[in-house]
């Protein structure tokens, strides 16, 4: 016997097989058992969903000569016909290549004779939407006043393209995109019965490519067999599908946090080593930075489990700011369209690296190490020609003098092109303290860069006290989610180097009853004041009142903001 495509050897016999589209299920199993059932039902969804399947299977419902029911036994010679697709009274018409006028008359003559072996005729009409206006206009008056034994299953990738009058007579279901999990989980089923190995992460990938597809999941399943020589290997199903591990997408943003241009290069010259499709990667790449995303924002949100890479994406999701993975998704999502206009697809690929790397934020937070000009000890201290050739403030620029001689550093901070001289490290600034010795709280998150989610931890705590070596910092119940490892060893480590010494975090709940001064309240209270000293302004103003009195004219508080860091002050 000739071997079968996986596809077509599992094709689902029962309503009870199907896979992802409950929905559709259920309704056409209780018009079965009341026996409700409409004379035309429009089933529309991507390829490779169900649609035919579907049909099939309503059609034996129907007929099963043991009787109509929403299961039909599958044995006896009608529900054997249709599965071998050749029961005479279910006329399946593929609109794509009978599209005409005459095909739909020849379908409406048959119509009016009975059935020849079951107790109704079915017309299924796949890819509907193909057929002429000539076409749908003759099929009409038959498809809303058909013959009591018969019914009409039409399918269509395109429901837009129906005419109203046609969508108006039937019942209409959608099918859904299978879910990669739903896709992997019937992989799985069928390559259990084949007795075939399989390694987890290769369906992952199969069950991606599939697009929300079955249908192509299982071509591809079969493909990836045959490349495997009867095995499925993630490596193997990378290599057919030109994809990647993703262990490499998090080396190439794991360099791009650290803001390591070489590395990060390094890392697409391995990906490219593939022959990859880049359009996939940078999906994958967007797909990361989602889950990235997830568990910056979401406190509840747990990546996959079981998954090699959860501690990886926990540790990547702390040393990035929020901003910059929106900043990145972005640019991923725009470099996936651009790819078609860019000279060849490895070159859009590595451009769109470069643009984030490129605008990444430079503003001198931990999560992003400036990296030294002069690796070596030994290297001179710029010249004051060097520091006034490096970019600067334009101001400072325009005032020096045309002659470089004589002439002195602007009164600024160094820029980051001189190189310091060999010297000792300079101690840090020690951090303003109260009359307890405990260091200022909002000084203290400020000198140790605190953005992102280790922000929005240490601005809603309040510094209690210090018990040796360990801060202690009250939080209200529903920030405490927030303190979770790897969040708190990471601030730990960046307020020691802001205050120069090793010490520990301890977060406690606040008191009963007790109203937090936290850094974040104080900025609230401080928004509101000015919020409230600019509507104040505002109404007082003279022409304002004038505008009032004169035209009738009103305030709208909501478009009122402050202005400036003055709380007067308005725009």
């Amino acid at each position: 016997m000739s071997y079968q495509v996986l596809a077509r050897k599992w094709r689902p016999r029962k309503f009870a097989e199907l896979v992802g589209q409950e929905h559709v299920v259920r309704a056409l199993t209780n018009a079965l058992e009341t026996g409700r059932m409409h004379h035309a039902y429009l089933f529309t969804g991507t390829r490779g969903v169900g649609k035919t399947t579907i049909a099939r299977i309503f059609a034996k419902s129907l007929n099963c000569e043991r009787g109509q029911s929403s299961d039909p036994c599958g044995e006896c010679s009608v529900c054997t016909a249709v599965d071998e697709g050749r029961f005479v009274d279910l006329l399946e018409i593929d609109a794509a290549s009978n599209t005409g006028v005459d095909d739909v008359r020849e379908v409406i003559e048959n119509a009016q004779y009975a059935p020849s072996r079951g107790r109704f005729k079915v017309y299924l009409v796949d890819e509907v939407h193909m057929l002429s206006k000539n076409a749908f206009n003759a099929l009409l008056k038959t498809l809303e006043e058909p013959p009591p034994h018969v019914k009409f299953l039409l399918a269509t990738t395109d429901p837009q393209k129906l005419p109203v009058t046609v969508l108006s007579r039937c019942l209409k279901f959608n099918l859904k995109r299978l879910l990669p999990e739903q896709i992997s989980g019937q992989m799985r089923h069928i390559l259990a019965a084949e007795n075939i190995a399989y390694e987890d992460s290769a369906i992952g990938e199969l069950a991606r490519a599939a697009d929300g597809s079955l249908r192509d999941g299982l071509s591809l399943l079969d493909q990836a067999i045959a490349y495997g020589g009867g095995a499925l290997h993630a490596d193997d199903v990378r290599t057919m599908l030109g994809s990647v591990a993703r262990g490499q997408v998090l080396g190439v943003l794991d360099a791009l946090a650290a803001g390591d241009g070489e590395r990060m290069l390094a890392e697409c010259t391995q990906i490219a080593s593939y022959s990859p499709d880049f359009g996939g990667v940078l999906d994958d790449l967007a797909s990361v930075l989602h889950r990235l995303q997830l568990i910056q924002l979401i406190p509840g949100y747990q990546p996959d489990e079981g998954s090699d890479d959860d501690g990886a994406l926990v540790a990547l999701a702390g040393r990035m700011t929020p901003e910059d993975v929106q900043l990145y998704y972005q640019i991923a999502t725009s470099g996936r369209r651009d790819l078609a206009l860019a000279p060849d697809a490895r070159t859009g690929f590595e451009m769109a690296l470069l643009r984030m790397l490129a605008f990444r934020p430079g503003d001198g937070s931990p999560a992003r190490p400036e990296r030294p000009v002069a690796s070596s000890p030994a290297s001179p201290p710029a010249s004051p020609r060097h520091v006034a050739s490096a970019p600067a403030r334009p101001a400072a620029v325009a005032e020096r003098p045309t002659s470089f001689a004589a002439s002195s550093p602007p009164r600024s901070e160094p820029t980051p092109s001189a190189a310091p001289p060999a010297a000792a490290p300079t101690p840090p600034v020690p951090v303003a303290r109260d009359a307890d010795g405990l260091p200022n709280w909002e000084a203290l998150i400020e000198r140790a860069g605190l953005r992102g989610p280790f922000g929005l931890l240490a601005q809603n705590a309040v510094l209690r006290g210090r018990e040796g070596q360990t801060l202690v910092l009250a939080l209200q119940p529903a920030h405490m989610s927030l303190a979770v490892e790897p969040m708190v060893s990471q601030m730990e480590e960046r307020i020691g180097n802001a205050l120069g010494e090793r010490i520990r975090l301890r977060f406690v709940g606040h008191s009963q009853g007790s109203v937090p001064e936290t850094p974040a309240a104080r900025a609230a209270q401080a928004r509101d004041a000015a919020q409230s000293a600019a509507e104040l302004s505002i109404e007082g103003d003279p022409l304002v009142q004038s505008l009032k009195r004169e035209f009738g004219a009103r305030v709208v508080p909501q478009s009122i903001k402050p202005f400036g860091n003055e709380p007067g002050a308005v725009s």
